[in-house]
């Protein structure tokens, strides 16, 4: 019989039941999660190092400012009322009768009325004031405070902003502390931006939600619906790319800085950062920059129509340009007015007298990143040897200059009208020039221009053409001469004849202009006329290198080639170099550095450094007497007597004409009672010009110091210095009467001792010592 199986072993094995899918996807996402969270926190924290890093640092690169010097007035100093009214015009001065802010004006013929800006200075700050000036004959007769009624003995306006030094992303801000802004500003940008700030935590759904209703009721865009907070982090951290990804960055990022931070620091990080304009490559950021850049006005002095303009180019300062979209911008600005009275933050009669305001922005509110290229490019280069190039463009450094606008203005005007004139008669390629004005006294440079276009930011030519300077160098050698009084003295004669003077492998036989001899000649008519065959004579007997010795003591450092046509100028210096070597004439042989810098100030407004007047005596006074006196006489019956034409002879000026072989280079150096100036025209290919120093460079010269100059040049006889009377042809002693007689001065002790009389036979002259073996 089989056994009979148990019920359980029949019974057939059924298979496993296999888990879900959700319960599959659930372990999944179990094991995950520590991956995703260390991934978020990771995200979130590399998110929370980049706003911590930049907020908490520094911020922003702030460019240098720099300025130009300031412009002093007080009763006789040389102003029009056109000339005065343009100086307001250079400041961003606005027409207001009312002079209801600073940097207003109202002209009433011959009479201003103004009121300044306050301004700190490196030395002191200067306060706003209401002021008028009355000016007649090209002079201010009267200045004197319209509140106390009281005459100011002296007035120093606030200096015009020249340009500036900029990173390369050419950002430019004035900052501001959030309790510079005017509360009705925070109003506005609360209305129409973030009514809720205060409230969310950095991401406001609710903002969204509202922004959507109110710009539906307004037919317009009234609102946005990103936060204050969030317009911050896209403008301060992030590309202006529209993705996602850069959304979910600016949320996680708007979360973690207002979680970091108070709402006081983000509103007023908000209120330097947002970008408000563009001027040419200059952005415009930040309300405290805005309100200059379209009122000329602090943000302080903005009214309501102004804020609240300034408030509508938050959202496209392109969009709603007043310059180009006025009637669009009119319209957005009226909304955020209404929005203003609707959310409670003003009454309604005040938002309808903002509303019958015009725009009011200032007519031309350009302002060129350099409006003096060739200038600011000297500032550069001689701020660079003190700071770093980082320093110049990050550090919000205010750089205070020499440059007077007023006599850039006169400079640039005179080289244009006559290159104008000059080209009319040459080839089409145009002449180039430049030029460098000094004061006479300080050594500093009030004036300078790289080219004839005052814009072009190229090729510097006072700075970098490196030209032969021709006769501007017979100064150097007669000054050698005349520092040996034993030897020669003004009157020494000399002879203007031929010479052949020796050189390896060559002879050099230089020539006059004029191709002609003139015989023997007193040293002064030899300098005054300008006559290569007299100063190749003396120059060999005082030794090229002792000359060249000379031009260093005078301030010039560049080495020259101590060859022969050294005498002629074949000395190869550029319009700068030149000013400072005619600088120390003008300054009594004293070496006086030339100076495009007067103070660097410290954004917080300490004085970092002050560019101070350094003189050291390096040639005697009273033979660069003698030689100024000279130059005075090249002016008066010499090569530059033209120039008295053009300009009062009452100024008696001090200078010198040069002209470089076949006329490839005019120049002409010379300086009255407060004016030094260089002038150069040639060509940058090199080639002739087919001007003298008088047929060219003198022409600039003679009409920028008839604009400018008002000082006579009194030059200050030493002690040791007597005045004689010499015959001007023979060099003897004359009578005052005879018509060929002229004072010059002598070293005591050293005038002539014959007397030439009224055309008489004068006496033997003393023979002197040559040194042949040179020719």
């Amino acid at each position: 019989m089989k056994p009979v199986r148990s019920a359980k072993r029949g019974r057939s094995r059924r298979p496993a039941k296999k888990p879900s899918l959700f319960a599959a996807v659930f372990r999944f996402v179990l094991y995950l999660t520590p991956f995703v969270l260390a991934a978020i926190l990771a995200y979130v924290g590399y998110q929370d190092r980049l706003v911590r890093e930049q907020f908490e640092g520094k911020r922003w690169a702030l460019p240098a400012r720099v300025y130009a010097g300031a412009a002093e007035i007080f009763v006789g100093s040389v102003y029009d009322a056109s000339g005065f009214e343009w100086l307001l015009g250079q400041l961003k001065y606005r027409k207001d009768a009312q002079l209801s802010t600073q940097g207003s004006y109202i002209r009433l013929g011959d009479e201003i009325v103004f009121k300044t800006r306050e301004f700190r200075f490196w030395d002191r700050a200067e306060p706003a004031r209401e002021l008028r000036a009355q000016f007649a004959d090209g002079r201010v007769i009267l200045l004197e405070d319209m509140n106390t009624g009281k005459p100011v003995a002296l007035l120093r306006m606030e200096p015009a902003q020249i340009g500036s030094f900029y990173p390369a992303q050419r950002e430019d801000r004035v900052l501001i502390k959030l309790d510079q802004a005017p509360d009705t500003l925070l109003k506005a940008l609360f209305a129409s931006e973030d009514h809720n700030f205060y409230a969310h935590h950095g991401v406001s759904m609710r903002g969204i939600l509202r922004a959507v209703w109110v710009n539906a009721r307004a037919g317009g865009i009234v609102q946005g619906g990103s936060t204050l907070t969030q317009q911050l982090v896209k403008n301060f951290y992030l590309s202006s790319e529209r993705t996602w990804w850069r959304k979910l960055n600016e949320i996680v990022m708007a979360i973690i800085l207002d979680a970091r931070y108070s709402k006081e620091e983000i509103l007023e990080a908000y209120l330097n950062e947002i970008y408000l304009g563009q001027d040419g490559s200059r952005a415009v950021h930040g309300f405290g920059l805005a309100s200059q850049y379209y009122f000329a006005r602090a943000i302080e002095e903005l009214d309501l129509h102004h804020i609240a303009l300034l408030v509508s180019l938050v959202r496209g300062p392109s969009y709603y340009d007043p310059y180009k979209a006025p009637e669009r911008v009119l319209k957005r600005r009226n909304l955020i007015l209404d929005e203003m009275v609707a959310q409670g933050f003003i009454p309604l009669e005040v938002a309808e007298e903002a509303r019958s305001h015009p725009l009011d922005v200032v007519a031309d509110p350009h302002q060129s990143i350099t409006r003096y290229p060739a200038f600011m490019d000297l500032v550069r280069r001689q701020l660079q040897k003190e700071y770093r190039p980082e320093d110049l463009t990050s550090e919000g450094l205010r750089i205070f200059t020499t440059l007077d606008v007023s006599v850039q203005r006169h400079l640039q005007e005179a080289m244009l009208q006559n290159l104008n004139k000059l080209d009319r008669h040459r080839k089409p390629t145009p002449l180039e020039s430049a030029a460098i004005l000094t004061r006479r006294g300080t050594g500093e440079i009030v004036g300078l221009a790289g080219a004839r276009d005052p814009e072009s930011s190229g090729f510097n030519r006072a700075l970098d053409a490196n030209r032969q300077i021709g006769s501007l160098y017979k100064p150097v050698v007669y000054l050698t001469a005349l520092e040996d009084p034993d030897r020669y003295t003004v009157s020494t004669q000399l002879q203007d004849t031929a010479i052949q003077v020796k050189i390896t492998g060559t002879n050099w036989l230089p020539k006059n202009f004029d191709n002609r001899e003139h015989g023997q000649v007193p040293l002064f008519k030899a300098l005054v006329h300008s006559y290569n065959l007299a100063t190749v004579r003396l120059g060999m007997e005082l030794g090229i290198a002792h000359t060249a010795q000379t031009l260093r003591r005078l301030g010039v450092e560049r080495p020259v080639e101590l060859v022969p046509s050294l005498l002629l100028g074949t000395a190869i210096l550029s319009p700068l170099e030149v000013a400072q070597l005619y600088q120390t004439l003008a300054s009594d042989g004293f070496v006086t550095p030339l100076r495009a810098i007067q103070a660097v100030v410290s954004p917080e407004g300490k004085l970092l450094q002050r560019f101070g007047i350094d003189v050291r005596q390096s040639i005697d006074a009273s033979s660069v007497y003698l030689l100024n006196t000279l130059l005075k006489e090249v002016m008066r019956r010499g090569t530059g007597k033209p120039a008295l034409s053009q300009m009062p002879a009452s100024l008696e000026p001090a200078g010198k004409t040069g002209t470089t072989n076949d006329l490839r280079d005019s120049w002409f150096a010379g300086f009255t009672g407060d004016y030094l100036g260089v002038v150069w025209i040639g060509r940058d290919d090199n080639q002739p010009t087919g001007l003298t120093g008088a047929e060219g460079a003198l022409k600039i010269w003679a009409s920028a110091m008839k604009a400018i100059s008002r000082e006579p040049l009194e030059l200050e006889k030493p002690d040791n210095v007597e005045l004689v009377w010499v015959d001007s042809d023979r060099g003897g002693r004359s009578e005052p009467n005879c018509p060929t007689a002229i004072q010059l001065p002598f070293i005591e002790g050293t005038a002539p001792d014959r007397v030439t009389g009224c055309g008489g036979k004068p006496t033997p002259v003393r023979p002197r010592e040559t040194n042949d073996d040179l020719f």
